[in-house]
């Protein structure tokens, strides 16, 4: 599967799902959706939110997971969903829609680069859950959300020379002419502090995504189902020097050939299993090599921190009210909520953001001015997505846990 198509993807194992809200025991009965939140004059329904977890909370529950988790995973997937909405209103509100041209003309871009007909793109998309018109849908908003960025926030970007060369010394600085290098994925599940579960809740959750990759399933399907440490890249801690690893994850990973997965881990921030996915020679890159990529990721970062302030900013003006069940999730720290019902009846709380007005947005308070975002990918995953969302040129992870691991890029 080719470098654009992944990222899509992974973004629709969780946006894609369709739920059939309906009465197993007969289709002339269909149970009334609820409301889990207003944002501005828009609503967020209950199965919207449900449909967009359901097979991450499936996952979750099959594992034994706490009803805090399962909050916690609805909670962010409404967050998702209300920040879907605020950008659909600047959409409106600017004229920004993508038409139908535009969206055929970027499917049949991403399977072109993926060497892929059109008719075997969308098989990997049904393959992964989706529908196309569900996919068709994701492709319009990722174009959406492209288009508000180059209008609004792309020509107040500027990336100059030392912008580069400090993320060339961030990146290669420590790094040596030549080093042996490994990829490595990990499936970290957390405990303790900041944590709802227990050492042996975690460690549990840990070796049953273990018994799952040792029985068939790919490392990268479970990591993003299961793991805390990049969870939509997979695990992937990218190309991490061997002599600058953790001593742990040394320990854990010299026995292993390439393909092979390590036993349970236990350190005190949680539980981990890590599987070694390559390892190689390599040079670092000079910097004329790699300057135009390195000034595209500048670039990339600074617009990712302009569009989160501007999507906190247009929050604050927006009216955004979240309802029963999710009035309490958006509260997930305190105790687990009572479980919602389609027809939204589970409590009468709301939990409010203040706001100006309905669809107060960010159209005033910003440059109006259309930009072009240098180097963007034709399926529209240059602009930072709404929720964090991975777009369709981002890859790669940090490591966590005890000690730097430093990355190199292969």
């Amino acid at each position: 599967m080719g470098p654009l198509l992944r990222p899509l993807l992974a973004r629709a194992a969780l946006a894609g799902a369709l739920l059939v809200v309906a009465l197993a025991a007969g289709a002339s009965e269909q149970l009334v959706d609820g409301i889990a939140a207003q944002v501005g004059t828009r609503i967020v329904l209950l199965s919207e939110v449900l449909r967009l977890v359901g097979p991450q909370e499936a996952q979750l529950r099959k594992a034994g997971a706490a009803d805090r988790e399962v909050a916690k995973l609805r909670a962010e997937a409404l967050e998702h969903l209300i920040e879907s909405r605020l950008v659909e209103a600047v959409v409106a509100r600017l004229e920004l829609t993508a038409n139908d041209a535009e969206i055929d003309k970027t499917i049949n871009q991403i399977a072109e680069m993926n060497g892929l007909t059109l008719e075997q793109l969308y098989a990997s998309v049904v393959f992964h859950g989706m529908t196309r018109e569900a996919y068709r849908l994701q492709i319009k908003q990722d174009l959406e959300r492209r288009n508000v960025v180059n209008a609004l926030l792309a020509p107040d970007v500027k990336i100059e020379e030392k912008d580069v060369r400090a993320l060339y010394d961030e990146q290669f600085a420590h790094q040596p002419d030549v080093a042996n290098v490994i990829r490595v994925r990990q499936i970290l599940v957390s405990f303790g502090e900041g944590s709802a579960r227990t050492a042996n809740e975690a460690c549990d959750l840990t070796t049953k995504a273990r018994e799952r990759v040792l029985a068939g399933e790919k490392f990268e399907d479970v990591a993003k189902q299961v793991s805390e440490v990049a969870p939509k890249d997979g695990g992937d801690l990218g190309w991490l020097p061997v002599d600058q690893l953790a001593s742990w994850m040394r320990e854990a990973l010299d026995p292993l050939k390439p393909g092979g997965v390590s036993e349970l881990l236990v350190q005190p921030f949680g539980c981990s299993v890590l599987e070694l996915v390559e390892q190689r020679e390599m040079s670092k890159p000079p910097y004329e090599k790699v300057h135009d990529a390195l000034r595209e990721e500048a670039f990339n970062r600074k617009l990712e921190v302009k569009f989160r302030e501007w999507l906190e900013e247009l929050r604050k003006k927006t009216y955004i009210d979240r309802r029963g069940y999710f009035a309490d999730a958006a509260r997930f720290d305190l105790k687990a909520p009572e479980e919602p019902t389609l027809d939204g009846s589970i409590g009468s709380d709301t939990a409010s953001d203040t706001g100006s007005g309905a669809e107060t947005g960010a159209a005033g308070a910003l440059s109006g001015a259309a930009g072009v975002l240098s180097g963007s990918a034709p399926s529209a995953g240059s602009a930072p997505s709404s929720g964090g969302a991975p777009s369709a040129g981002e890859s790669g992870g940090a490591p966590s846990g005890g000690e730097p691991g430093g990355a190199a890029n292969p």
